[in-house]
């Protein structure tokens, strides 16, 4: 329930918009990996979300500040995400328009993925990305951005790449012994990844429970870590996103999609684009693996675990690819991750230590002569 302190700011806010102060919260919604609070309200025939900062998050607040500004930015450059109503700097309440219940993902379990009604939807979606992503870049202040300002190298070795390993290889599977040359893959993977232009919006979590259906129309959520980035990391990370388990087929198919409407925005090279989004989409799967990992285990949200496995599945696809015989270490550790997580047996799965000084493959190719060792991460 709200403190006396976001009560009277709830208040004020919603006098300054000519609505009655006087408030009953009606519902308190459950977030899927956040701590903030949500809560539900009508106001005469107004239905409107609070949300509250996390309290046990020390950056709550400039989380708050950031999806304040981020979403006002967004909004006034018909981005297709949710009005927002007030924002009390003093508590870190923001009032938005309450979209409903309906996420792209509640539709994809009615009816399916292939449904033709989810279909429309999620071209919808894609259309949407290619707006925010292009069309909310002027005037877009690094400096609102809470997490970091941009997608970088740093970023992906430490919360993506070191993620996976850290959280899901070793916390959540209890893995020891990684081939030595797995941390010069993901520096490869990492320097390959920031060759793609990366003056673009980035969302970094555009996937089907942050798209929601309001009136027949798809609309954003959950906006408040976008940064500066490259162009391939969201739609890769709504196509392979594991709630919906995409065909490769289907996959492909909506990717024409979304470079279609990129081209009607952008002059575009969709050779170089592919290219490119082979590593993007690399880089999400161990996102995905490490953030659905930590959060089973260290959040205890039991609601994650049952994507693993298929966040797994797709990330062996993904190094079955061509492009895949740059990562033979990695993709060792991948068929070690999936040989635990289909016979469910934590103690076949630990390899002795001396595996740790033996090289399981040959070097991927170099990008340049400054690539270096980076096993300890």
């Amino acid at each position: 329930m709200f403190t006396d302190q976001q009560r009277q700011a709830l208040s004020r806010l919603l006098a300054a918009q000519g609505l009655p102060p006087e408030i009953q919260v009606a519902e308190r919604m459950a977030g899927d990996g956040s701590d903030r609070q949500f809560y539900r309200f009508a106001v005469g025939d107004l239905s409107l979300l609070a949300v509250l900062p996390s309290a046990s998050q020390p950056q709550g607040m400039a989380e708050a500040r950031a999806a304040n500004a981020i979403g006002r930015h967004f909004f006034r450059h018909g981005a297709a995400v949710p009005r927002i109503y007030g924002f009390a700097e003093e508590c870190g309440l923001i009032l938005f328009e309450d979209l409903g219940d309906t996420k792209l993902h509640d539709l994809i379990l009615l009816q399916g993925a292939e449904a033709p009604e989810v279909d429309t939807y999620y071209r919808q979606a894609l259309a949407a990305l290619v707006h925010l992503q292009t069309e909310t870049r002027q005037g877009f202040q690094p400096d609102w951005c809470w997490d970091t300002p941009r997608y970088d190298r740093a970023l992906m070795l430490a919360r993506e790449s070191g993620y996976f390993q850290k959280a899901l290889c070793e916390d959540f599977l209890g893995m020891n012994g990684f081939p030595r040359g797995l941390g010069q893959e993901f520096v490869f993977l990492a320097e390959r990844a920031m060759q793609e232009p990366a003056d673009f919006i980035l969302h970094r979590d555009f996937q089907s429970r942050n798209l929601m259906v309001h009136e027949g129309k798809v609309r954003i959520i959950d906006f408040q870590g976008a940064r500066l980035g490259p162009l391939g990391y969201d739609p890769a990370s709504l196509l392979i996103d594991p709630y919906a388990g995409l065909s490769p087929n289907r996959q492909q198919a909506l990717l024409g999609c979304y470079l279609d409407a990129l081209a009607s925005h952008i002059p575009l090279d969709r050779g170089r684009f592919i290219e490119g989004y082979y590593y993007m989409a690399l880089q999400r799967n161990l996102q995905i693996l490490g953030a659905f990992a930590f959060l089973s285990k260290s959040r205890g949200k039991q609601f994650f675990r049952q994507f693993i496995t298929p966040a797994a599945g797709s990330l062996h696809e993904h190094l079955a690819a061509p492009q895949g015989r740059d990562f033979p270490c990695l993709r060792a550790v991948v068929a070690r991750v999936r040989d635990f997580l289909n016979n469910d047996g934590l103690a076949k799965f630990v390899t002795p230590a001396k595996a740790a000084t033996q090289p399981c493959c040959d070097s991927p190719k170099r990008l340049d002569s400054g690539l270096r060792r980076n096993d300890g991460m």
